[in-house]
This record gives structure tokens, sequence and C-alpha cells, in this order.
């Protein structure tokens, strides 16, 4: 609600000692400096972009987490083993330490992953799990029915062939090199190989496959409903999260895997129109030196800057030192 300069000046007696005039002169010379602007004319002034990003100037770098907050964002990560979950737990756990929403968006496509070891074991007659893990700590596992049985030994042969020959290799380079290795020498094929091509043919190194907006993870959506006055932009912001698509590329457009430092951006009109009253705190989220995905917090212009700040740039260290351990 719009306050007047005469209740502030009580308010804050005892530690400025701002008069009434004093505030309205201060704010009026903020208002010609671009930073308080007056929504309508029955509103009071608020900050403009402008100002935010001046006062996120100011605070960057500076806050730090407390440890009861710290201890509460580790637990939510108890039994997290890859980075598909990590992501996925990222978005609630944001959602529920801000006032905006959380959002988790893993980059890379499956098939651009780098193999670290595949294995296979054998369940019934016929039907097989595969297990494929990548360097970036994705486990996909598939199970496979089979036109004949393979026995458990074959399958162990099976994946060191794959293990020995394709390690460090992307999921992509290795389908089509496999591929072309089983074309090529058809004519020689002794039991190992026999096996692989059963195996590869079955799907074993299709894992499961991304479909579009698979990756993206969006919590806390109702955060903002109690906030947001105007309710037309806010069922198009609605509109907008719902759609899983524009949110990898809001977060593509402002996260970048050269960055350091957690990034604040203020006012989101240039990529999504509607939404210049909504500030992205992001951070990328590697695996060494891999950008594996992105987090951040949509929320209102008005949100804790700084907890949220500290809290982004805490969870996207976390994402590192767990999946190494």
């Amino acid at each position: 609600e719009p306050v007047g300069s005469r209740t502030l000046s009580r308010l804050n007696h005892n530690h400025d000692g701002l008069s009434p005039a004093t505030i309205r002169n201060v704010m009026a010379d903020l208002t010609d400096a671009g930073m308080l602007e007056q929504p309508h004319t029955s509103a009071g002034r608020v900050p403009t972009s402008r100002a935010y990003r001046y006062f996120v100037d100011q605070i960057s770098g500076r806050g730090d987490l407390t440890p009861e907050s710290q201890e509460m964002i580790a637990d939510s990560y108890a039994g997290v083993t890859d980075a598909q979950e990590f992501l996925e737990r990222t978005s609630r756990v944001l959602s529920l330490i801000s006032t905006g929403v959380g959002i988790a968006v893993a980059h890379t496509p499956a098939g651009r992953h780098s193999l670290e070891h595949v294995y296979f074991s054998r369940l019934t007659a016929c039907k097989v799990l595969a297990v494929v893990v990548t360097k970036a700590g994705i486990v996909r596992d598939r199970v496979l029915r089979l036109q004949r049985d393979i026995p458990q030994g074959d399958l162990d042969a099976a994946s060191r062939y794959i293990n020995d020959n394709f390690q460090g290799w992307t999921i992509d380079s290795l389908r089509v090199e496999l591929a072309r290795r089983l074309e090529q020498e058809r004519n020689e094929y002794d039991q190992l190989m026999r096996s692989v091509e059963d195996l590869y043919r079955g799907g074993a190194l299709q894992g499961n496959e991304p479909h579009a907006g698979a990756g993206v993870y969006v919590e806390g959506v109702s955060n903002l409903l109690g906030g947001e006055q105007d309710r037309e932009r806010l069922r198009e912001m609605m509109r907008i999260l719902e759609e899983k698509q524009r949110i990898a590329e809001l977060l593509a457009a402002y996260v970048s895997a050269k960055q350091e430092a957690v990034r604040v951006v203020v006012g989101l009109e240039d990529s999504m129109p509607g939404m210049s009253n909504f500030v992205l705190i992001g951070a990328p989220a590697r695996l060494g030196a891999e950008m594996i995905g992105s987090l951040a917090v949509i929320g209102p212009t008005r949100i804790d800057y700084e907890h949220t700040m500290s809290a982004v740039r805490y969870i996207a260290g976390l994402f590192d030192k767990i999946l190494n351990d």
C-alpha cells in the first residue's frame, strides 16, 4: 500500500532522523534519476528496474547462507547419484527457499554425453537390463527384450568390448562407429560380435531419449499467486511457465557457461514480453569444466535478493561436489 512521507519519518525517526520534507526531496531526486516511478496516479513510488540493478550491484558477492539453510539444502539432496535427479530436486529446493519459481534445465542432450561405462545384466530368458553411465553423471537404464537368450558371461564380454573400445566417446558417435563395425565385420562374426549386435539392435545404447521439453523442471508457481495483482499479466506468465521449451530458451539466453558468478537479470521483457516486473537469478551447473545444466529462480522484483543469490550460488557449487563424491 502507498505510505506517506510523514509516516516514514515517524517510523525511522530513531534511526535516520529524516523529516517528511527531506524524504520527499530525496524521492523527487531519485525519480529524476530514473530510480523511482509511479505506476499509476493512486500508487506510491516504486523502484524501477534500474534501481534494482543498482541495488544488486551493491550486494553482489556479500551474502552467505546460514548454517541452518546450508544443512537444509544439503539434506534435500540425500541419496542423489546422478545429474538428472539433482536438477529435478533443485527446482523444488529453489522454490522452497525463495518467494519465486524454482527452475532447473538439463542442457546437454543425452546423445552428446560421453560414455563412462555400460553394464548388462541378464534378468530372465531373452530379457536384459542395460545400464549406461555417462561422464556427466547421467545414468540411463533400459530393459531389452531380445530375440535370443544371451548368457551372463557373453553379456559381460559385450560390456567389456564396448567399455574398452568406446569409453569417452559421445553416445552419438559411439552408435555410428559401432554400426559401421558391425556392418563391416558381418562376414567375420564371432560369438562376441553377435552378442554386441543383438544388444545394439535391441536398443542398449538408445537410453531413455528425452522428448521435447524433457529435462526442464519447474516448481513453485503458486509462490507468485499472492503477490501479483494484475490478473491478466499473471495468466500470461502462467502460460509462459507451462511451456517448457520457452523456459529452456529463457535460461539459455541469460545463463552462460562462461559466467563464474550468479547472474541477476531484472526485467525479462526482452525475452518474454509481459514479464517486465520479474527477475531471474541464475547460475550454470557444472561437473568439472563441463556445463551440464542451469538453475534459476524467477520471482517478483521485490524478492530477497541477497538470500536468493546466496542459495543459487551454494546449490550450483553443491552440484559439482555431490556428483564428484
